[in-house]
Order: structure tokens, then sequence, then C-alpha cells
């Protein structure tokens, strides 16, 4: 029994028909936005490269361009086939074409639906991807006069004042790194040479943070250095006191930033999927309601249309057996071209008469 058979008369294979050709020409500006979103989202992956470990990121937005420009020439050339399907003599030229171009659809279709999923799932990650880079980043921002990272201190600065974050994780982080220049240190200081000498790697750390750490809301000038010491700042209590400094981290700001907006994306590419699906099933039943007309010279007559031929049980089951068909003759030609090798091999025994 056929999955989804329809009954058509003309008057609903035209309106088929042309209902079709409208809905290939809204996927074609939903292929462009689809585009245009992965296009989006790579410029704003790039704006933050610096702080990225990878390029494995841009797989999400290289895949939305890659099929928004498949969306808009699989369902320019659908609409092209739905309005020749007018005029009998015009679609006869399609027919040989169809299915295998329906074929096409449906892993189309598959490579949509695996975006969606991309999209939502690519959290993991990104978030080891903008940990290990920050952490890179953060290295480097002491770096002004090195060719290559002299603009590093200006990407993190501008990073935390933009997202209101401050480090990796925290701002304790850059407790941890050296993130003065040497050429701003006195080493003729006593402080500065006990510092040096107080770590085996002989780092200056400081108990401070870059300025872009501020929160310029906080009614009290900013405490950017010293901020664990108590006695150096009246009135004050780190550990209980709110800090005006951002109290989160930059990789959680930039995580929630890019995967809100990847999740918004997979919901419309996820809607674009089923919108896609809709139009692929509605052309199935336009290709197999004009495959089935009884007499082709009378195109008022009824016909039936169908999605799949069979039932989709046994329709999965003619498919197993057409792989297990395929894999057997596959398994004969390298049985029949191993025997030849065999029988090339042997070589006829010569004896000698003396």
């Amino acid at each position: 029994m056929a999955l989804l058979k329809v009954k058509f008369n003309q008057k609903k294979r035209v309106k088929l028909a042309q209902g079709l050709w409208l809905m290939n020409w809204f996927s074609v500006f939903a292929g462009i936005l689809v585009f245009s979103m992965g296009l989006f989202l790579k410029i704003e992956l790039r704006k933050r490269s610096e702080v990225m470990d990878n390029s494995e990121s841009h797989f999400v937005p290289n895949s939305l361009i890659l099929m928004g420009i498949l969306s808009c020439a699989f369902n320019g050339f659908a609409g092209k086939i739905c309005y020749d399907s007018l005029d009998p003599a015009k679609f006869a030229k399609w027919k040989p074409l169809l299915k295998p171009y329906l074929a096409l659809c449906c892993v189309f279709n598959m490579l949509i639906f695996f975006v969606a999923l991309i999209c939502f799932l690519m959290r993991g990650s990104l978030d080891s991807t903008l940990a290990q880079g920050l952490k890179n980043g953060m290295k480097f921002y002491r770096d002004t006069d090195t060719p290559g990272r002299c603009f590093m201190k200006k990407t993190i600065d501008m990073l935390q004042i933009e997202f209101k974050c401050c480090g990796n994780n925290g701002y304790k982080d850059w407790f941890e790194i050296q993130w003065i220049s040497n050429r701003y240190l006195d080493f003729s200081s006593k402080e500065v040479k006990d510092r040096i000498k107080s770590n085996v790697d002989g780092r200056y750390l400081v108990d401070g943070v870059p300025f872009s750490c501020c929160n310029p809301s906080s009614p009290r000038p900013c405490i950017q250095y010293q901020v664990t010491n108590n006695s150096a700042h009246y009135s004050y209590d780190y550990q209980t006191e709110e800090l005006n400094l951002w109290r989160r981290g930059c990789r959680e700001a930039l995580l929630s930033y890019y995967s809100g907006m990847m999740s918004s994306m997979g919901a419309v590419i996820l809607l674009v999927w089923l919108f896609e699906m809709s139009v692929m099933v509605g052309l199935r039943l336009l290709h197999t309601s004009l495959e089935s007309i009884a007499n082709p010279e009378d195109p008022e007559c009824e016909s039936e249309g169908w999605v799949l031929e069979n039932s989709l049980k046994d329709t999965f089951k003619s498919a197993l057996e057409n792989l297990k068909k395929l894999g057997k003759f596959n398994q004969v030609e390298a049985g029949a071209e191993g025997a030849e090798g065999e029988e090339g091999g042997k070589t006829p025994a010569i004896t000698t008469v003396s």
C-alpha cells in the first residue's frame, strides 16, 4: 500500500504545481537567509580569531554558507520544474531527471538537519577553543614590542570592555601571569627584584589587573592594583566587599554570546528544514501524479500521487535487499578476479628428455 496516496484531477495538479512554484521561491529566499547567517557568524568569529585556539569553530559558518548556496540552486531548479509541469510538453524533458533529483533532495535535507544539530552541539568544542585561545592571548598581553603580538593588548582590552568580563575564568587569572612589560619595570627597585625572585620562572607577578577589567558603574574608584591587600586601601575587604572589577570571565561571556547566536541560527535552520521537507513531499506528489496519468493525451483525467510506492516497512525491506544484493555482487566480482589471478600465476611444468 502506497504511503500518503492522494487522488488528483487537473485542477488539483495545477494548484499543487503553482503552490510548489511559490514555495520554492520562498525557499530560495530562505537559502539567502541561511547564507547571510553563515557569513555574519564567520565575520563575528574572525573578529575574535586572535583569542581562539584553532579554526574548528569556522565549520558551522562554512556549513551554513554552503547550505545557503545549495538551497538557492536546488529550489531555483525545482521552481523551474514546477513551472514547466503546467505544460505536459515542457514537463516531458524533466521526467528522467526527477527521480535522481528527489534522491539528491533527500541527501540535501539530511545535511540541513545535520547542520542544525551541529549549531546546538558546537558549545563543547567552542568552550575548549576559547579557553586555550584566551589563555595564550593573556600571555602575550605584555608583548607590545613583539611583531605579530603587538596588537594583543588592544584586542584583550577591547574584549574585556565590550563584554564586561575579566580574565579567562575570572580576574584572578591575571595574578598568574606577567602582564606588565619588562620595559616598564624598574629593575633597580628592591620590590621588583623581590617579586621576580619570588617565583621559579622569574616573572613579575602582581595581584593586579589591567584597567579594562574595571567596572565604570562602581561608585568607588577602581582598585586594580593590590587587589588582595586589604591594608593598602581604606575601608576595604576583598573577600567580603563586592569588587569594582568585572566578575565574569571572558570565556564564559564569549561562550554565552556565540552559543546564543548559534542556538538561534539552529532554530532557524530547523524551520528551513521543515519547509524544505514539505516542498520535497509536494514535489514527489506532483511527480507521481503526473506519471500515473492513464491517458497522456487527456490531461483532464484523474491520477494518483504518492510519496512512497509501498509502505514504509516494505520500502525499508526492499532497500535492505538491494544493499545485500549489491554486497554479494561485489563479493562475486572480487572472487572472480582472485581466481583469474591464481590461474594466471600458474606456469605449466616443462620436462626435458635427453
